[in-house]
C-alpha cells in the first residue's frame, strides 16, 4: 500500500488484549511503596468505615475473617507501567462491608497504617469492583504487598489499591490523597492512561 504514510501501524502482533496502552507484562510482583513497610499484628488490626455524619463501623481481624469471603482472579496495572495478569486474591467485598452503612456520600478517602491515603469515587468500590484482600496466590498476603490486608480495586491503577488498609472515610466531596496531592490523576484509569493530572 503506497498511500499509507510511514509511521502508521496496526495493533502489534502478540500483544495481549488485556494489556492497557503503555503497559508491559511482568511475571514477578514488583514491590513499590510510599514509605516503609507497615507490620501490623492481627491482634492490633482494626478496619473502620466512617460515614460523613461521623458514624463508625469497625471490624477486628477475627471479625473481618468471619465475614463472607471471595476468591477473585484479576489483572492488575501499576502506574509505573507494569501489568500482571490473572492474579488470585482472597478477601471481603466492599459491598459486604458497606451493606449496613447509611450514607449519601459520593467519594471515599482510604486510609492506611503508616499514613498513606488515596481517594476514589464511592461507586468504584461497589457492585463487585473492590475488596479488602488478605490473601494472595493461595497464601496470606505478605507485608511487602500490603498485608495483613489491602484494598484491591483492579480496574484502576494499583496506587488506588492502598496497602495496609485501616479505614475508609466516606465524604460528600472529593479530596485528594497522598499521590494525588503530588500530581497523580484523581481517578487513574489505566485504559485511558490517566497517570497524572491533565491526562
Amino acid at each position: 500500500m503506497d498511500f499509507v504514510t510511514r509511521g502508521f501501524q496496526g495493533r502489534p502482533r502478540g500483544r495481549d488484549e488485556r494489556l492497557p496502552p503503555g503497559q508491559y507484562l511482568t511475571g514477578d510482583f514488583p514491590v513499590l511503596s510510599a514509605g516503609p513497610t507497615s507490620n501490623v499484628d492481627h491482634d492490633e488490626f482494626e478496619l473502620w468505615v466512617a460515614a460523613e455524619d461521623g458514624t463508625r463501623h469497625t471490624w477486628s481481624w477475627s471479625e473481618l475473617m468471619a465475614l463472607p469471603a471471595e476468591t477473585v482472579t484479576v489483572d492488575i496495572h501499576c502506574v509505573t507501567s507494569w501489568s500482571k495478569l490473572d492474579t488470585e486474591w482472597r478477601g471481603v467485598s466492599l459491598d459486604t462491608l458497606l451493606a449496613d452503612v447509611e450514607t449519601a456520600a459520593d467519594f471515599a478517602l482510604v486510609h492506611s497504617y503508616g499514613g498513606y491515603t488515596t481517594n476514589l469515587p464511592l461507586e468504584d468500590l461497589l457492585d463487585g469492583q473492590a475488596w479488602v484482600a488478605y490473601g494472595y496466590d493461595g497464601d496470606d498476603l505478605r507485608p511487602e504487598h500490603g498485608g495483613p490486608a489491602r484494598l484491591l480495586v483492579p480496574h484502576l491503577y494499583f496506587w488506588k489499591s492502598a496497602k495496609w488498609v485501616r479505614g475508609i472515610e466516606l465524604m460528600l466531596e472529593d479530596a485528594p490523597g497522598f499521590w494525588e496531592q503530588l500530581g497523580y490523576h484523581d481517578y487513574g484509569d489505566p485504559w485511558r492512561e490517566q497517570r497524572y493530572q491533565g491526562d
